[in-house]
Parts: structure tokens; sequence; C-alpha cells
């Protein structure tokens, strides 16, 4: 099919015949909303889309989306979609997974994922909590947190998703809100855009278990001074007015500057060679500083499946031309 003759999709295409089943409220339904919407205008094509999950409230997305879509089992929708992309490189593969999905079961697999750069877009739908299975607490749960499986308060320390991405050489990672329409779409976009691992964290309310875990951001009142909008090439500015900024020391220790000392707000690169300043903001404490919203990292780094490609390109330039030059290929010795 020539670009010519690829339809013009609206957002409604990307609508399937299935009724959406989350809870009334669930910040699931804005994450549909915005995926739609962005592929909307990134006009992604049906027959060449395709969405896998795991296991949770977030993976039923597959079942919403008139793309291909795979549900596959708990934590493993990596490993799948690592298949799908490597037998079909020209598919555009997105997988939808949650904070339990991604970092408890799924956490090998997703820290490999990172690793190998394979060309897959992550939406990752961190509620902190479990929510199919009724309210446990989760990998991303405060500490402290009091839950069915935590009723004297959870000991853990929690995952913070963006500093584990980064650690485990994540080359795209950014953050997004399930109830800020035109950021979470422009995070979504850019996503798209990237050539390797894309992984998109998104703060999602689950209104049944863990209502308003984001309640202290989200809030029209307080948003402009809690939430630290991330732009390439601009200061790291916050507040209604922009009067306040973040700030580094030598050891990237951030702070939190205004007045004349706003012109020390540092000049935010995502493209950065050093991850320092990005796993600064990730390991912010949200209690003392805004929380950083936006794109954290991007790199360019040869693909996963570009590099197996390759290999089995020069595989066929070395495979043998007899039967005889297959047999004794390799390793061969004499029985006497």
């Amino acid at each position: 099919m020539t670009t010519a003759e690829r339809p013009v999709l609206q957002k409604k295409d990307y609508k399937s015949d299935q009724d959406v089943r989350w809870c009334p409220g669930c910040g699931d339904y804005a994450i549909l909303n915005a995926v739609q919407g962005a592929f909307a205008k990134l006009q992604k094509q049906l027959h060449e889309t395709v969405i896998i999950s795991g296991i949770g409230c977030s993976s039923r997305f597959p079942y919403y989306m008139e793309t291909f879509g795979f549900h596959t089992i708990h934590g493993r929708a990596p490993t799948i979609a690592t298949g799908v992309k490597v037998a079909n490189p020209a598919l555009d593969v997105w997988v939808v997974t949650g904070d339990g999905d991604a970092m408890s079961i799924g956490g090998n697999h997703f820290i490999h994922l990172l690793r190998r750069n394979v060309g897959l877009k992550v939406l990752m739908f961190n509620n902190r909590i479990y929510g199919l299975t009724k309210g446990q607490f989760s990998p991303t749960s405060e500490q402290g947190k009091v839950t069915k499986s935590s009723p004297l308060g959870s000991v853990d320390y929690p995952f913070r998703p963006v500093a584990l991405a980064l650690g485990a050489g994540a080359t795209f990672i950014a953050r997004g809100i399930d109830v800020f329409l035109p950021p979470r779409e422009e995070v979504i976009c850019k996503a798209a855009a990237h050539q390797g691992t894309a992984y998109c964290e998104i703060y999602q309310n689950c209104n049944i278990f863990n209502d308003g875990a984001y309640k202290g951001i989200t809030e029209k009142e307080l948003r402009e001074d809690r939430v630290l909008y991330l732009e390439h090439g601009k200061p790291l500015l916050f507040g209604k007015a922009k009067d306040k900024g973040i700030a580094f020391d030598k050891d990237f220790r951030p702070s939190i500057v205004s007045g004349a000392d706003l012109a020390r707000a540092f000049m935010w690169d995502e493209t950065a060679e050093t991850p320092a300043p990005a796993m600064a903001l990730a390991n912010m404490d949200e209690s003392q500083f805004p929380v950083p919203v936006g794109v954290f990292r991007r790199r360019v780094l040869p693909t996963f499946e570009s590099g197996i490609r390759a290999q089995i390109e020069a595989a066929k330039q070395k495979k043998p031309q007899t039967l005889r030059d297959l047999l004794y290929q390799g390793e061969i010795w004499e029985v006497t």
C-alpha cells in the first residue's frame, strides 16, 4: 500500500466494538482517549500496529483498540512483544502494562527489554496499587501504605520507575499524568517517534482502591506549583509565574531557586550524554519538590532487532555451499 492509498483515519477509527469495562472514573479511560487521539494525529495504520499487554486492569487495553493485539500472561508482555518485533520489524509494537505487571512479576523482563533497546513503546500505568486483584500494595506504593496485604503498613521502599529505567539504560524515558491531556498526548507522540525502546510512565488514578494518590499534584489550584514540565532546551522553571526553578550542585543534588538565583535554574537537555540530571530529577522527593513531567532522556542507539537482522544476513553469507561443507563445518574430530 502506497502513502497515497493509505486511508485517512479519525480518532473513532481506533475504537473497537468492545464495551470499555473499567470502573467508572478510572484514569484508564483518559489514557485510552489520549492514545487514540495520538494515533489519529500520527495516522498509524491499523494493520501495522500491535498492542500487547500482560495482566491487570491496564492489560484490557488491546480489546479496546481496533488494531492487532495480544493479551498475554502476567509480566511477560515484553517477551512476547520482543518476539513480534524481531519477527517483523516493520510492525509498530506497543506494550501496555501496570506497575504491578511490569515492576513485580515482570521486573526481570522489563529491565532486559530496556537494556536491549528493542524497538517497542511501553506505556506503564502507575496507580501505586494492585487494582485488578482488589487493593494490595504494589512495588510503587509508598512506604507505610496500609492495604489489604499490608494492614500495618508496607515496610518496603518503593521503586522509582523512571530511576529504574535509567539504571537499565533505557534510551527514551518520559512521564505523563492521566488527567493532563495535551502533555500526555505529546509524550505518546514523542515516544512513537523514537527508534528504540520508549518507556512512558503514566500516573493514573485508581478511584476504587487508591483514590487520590496524585491529588496533591493534579488539583487545578495546585498543579502549577507542584508540576515541573520538562522542555528540551529550556530552564527547569515552575510555578504560576514561572518564578521558581530547579538547580543542581556539583554532585547533582537538586534545590529550589527563586529571585536573583533563578538564573541558576538548570537548562534541560533530554539528549545529554550523562544520565545524572535525569536521575537527580527521578529521585526528587515529591513532598519537597515538584513532580517532573515530560521527557527525561532521549538517546539514539542501534536497536536490538537491527542487530539480530544483521546477524541473520551475515550468517546467510557464510552458509555452506555443499552438504559436505555443512557436515564438516565447526568442530570435528576422528575417533580411532
